[in-house]
């Protein structure tokens, strides 16, 4: 099952290439959706900056992927609560790594949403 999901062609220097337009930033994709997102590293990010994603739903998405920056960090309990208490599971690890399983997990249909801190 494809989705129209943009492709993640490349990460670093502060932003993304994502099918082939530069993203600036950190970035949001929910509903196969670009958004510019304001997270600029994990000590910053609050349950509110997944408020987005909360109200696409749980219909809309079975899980986050959450790229943590140029290290695997563990997000707060209320990130980790709040996204449960939504119906949503949480995968979190490096950007890095993070934005090359979004590219495969996209191309197999998975409905999910990427959270991703730029590097």
């Amino acid at each position: 099952m494809a989705r129209n999901a943009p492709t993640i062609d490349a990460y670093g220097d502060g932003g993304f290439r994502l099918a082939g337009a530069r993203h600036d930033g950190s970035v949001l994709i929910v509903r196969d959706e670009p958004h510019s997102w304001g997270v600029k590293a994990m000590a910053d990010l609050t349950l509110a900056d997944f408020a987005t994603v909360i109200e696409a739903g749980a219909a809309d998405v079975e899980f986050v992927l959450l790229g943590t920056g140029a290290r695997n960090a563990l997000p707060s309990r209320e990130i980790r609560d709040g996204l449960r208490a939504a119906g949503m599971g949480l995968e979190f690890m490096d950007t890095a790594a993070a934005a090359k399983l979004y590219n495969l997990l996209t191309s197999e249909g998975r409905r999910l949403a990427a959270a991703l801190i730029a590097v």
